[in-house]
């Protein structure tokens, strides 16, 4: 004869292992719907740093493909907004014909041109650059590398006998990116005034300012919020404007058809007509 098969009992959760359960889950879930979100909204970052890290390609051409990526997703996800480059001599000969988009997609709305560089500089292709910039329906900028360690008004007059501005231009800007080597920051500061007041006086016209974020952030954020800002910031991180921005440099490698080599990129906040509210009236 059989013993009967004895069963056991399973023994229903206790009200403490129930909560415990409902605590950890009310903890995993909005953990892992953060860890989505961050996930999707970085997903060019991440799939950029992933390129970098694991691929066998020469460092060279990953490189290249990584920031071509992150130029193009960043793009993409900014398709209301519009586009522009920065040039210089460092561009050397530009075939200036075939200059119409960004990595063969996006199309060049603006072009800024460095003009000049401290007291008596002058960029050795600015006027062929300027000329040949207006042929190509784009709207045009110029600006002005300013050199802490020289005269201000001088360096401002430098500008303006270089640079002819049309209706139609974009205002002249003035680029900052260095650090005093002999004088405080709070000279430095009025000479950047003394700058802007003489070439807005000139032209009629207020100034952009062009540095680097932390730079703008750490010293000139409080004296100079009222001018139109165009901010240097390449972080892979960033992915959106500040509210602050009107103009993002987001990259120094890219790509544009008719010119050899990397190009700064940028993104203008707006529409192109809120752009051109910003150029030289009629």
């Amino acid at each position: 004869m059989k013993k009967p098969v004895s069963r056991v009992r399973k023994k229903s959760p206790t009200k403490k292992e129930n909560l415990n359960v409902y605590l950890f889950l009310s903890i995993l879930i909005p953990v892992f719907i953060l860890i989505l979100a961050f996930s999707w909204y970085h997903r060019v970052a991440i799939k950029t740093f992933f390129i970098s890290t694991f691929s066998k390609s020469a460092p060279s051409e990953v490189d290249n493909k990584s920031h071509e990526i992150r130029n193009v997703e960043l793009m993409k996800r900014h398709a209301d907004k519009i586009f522009g480059i920065d040039i210089s001599q460092y561009q050397g000969e530009i075939r200036w014909n075939e200059v119409n988009t960004i990595h063969s997609d996006f199309p060049i709305d603006f072009i800024f041109i460095r003009a000049t560089m401290g007291e008596k500089n002058v960029d050795k292709k600015f006027k062929s650059n300027w000329k040949s910039a207006s042929s190509r329906a784009k709207l045009r900028g110029a600006y002005h590398y300013f050199r802490p360690n020289e005269n201000s008004v001088k360096q401002a007059r430098n500008f303006i006998k270089q640079v002819k501005l049309s209706p139609g231009d974009l205002p002249p800007v003035l680029d900052i990116e260095e650090h005093p080597r002999n004088q405080p920051m709070d000279s430095l500061k009025m000479g950047l005034k003394r700058w802007l007041d003489l070439v807005e006086k000139h032209y009629n016209i207020k100034p952009i300012v062009y540095s680097g974020d932390k730079y703008y952030s750490d010293f000139l954020e409080k004296e100079f919020s009222e001018y139109t800002l165009w901010i240097a910031n390449y972080n892979f991180w960033i992915e959106t404007p500040k509210n602050h921005w009107n103009f993002w440099q987001f990259s120094e490698n890219g790509s544009v058809d008719g010119i050899n080599g990397n190009v700064d990129l940028n993104l203008f906040d707006g529409t192109i007509e809120e752009l051109e509210s910003l150029c030289l009236p009629y």
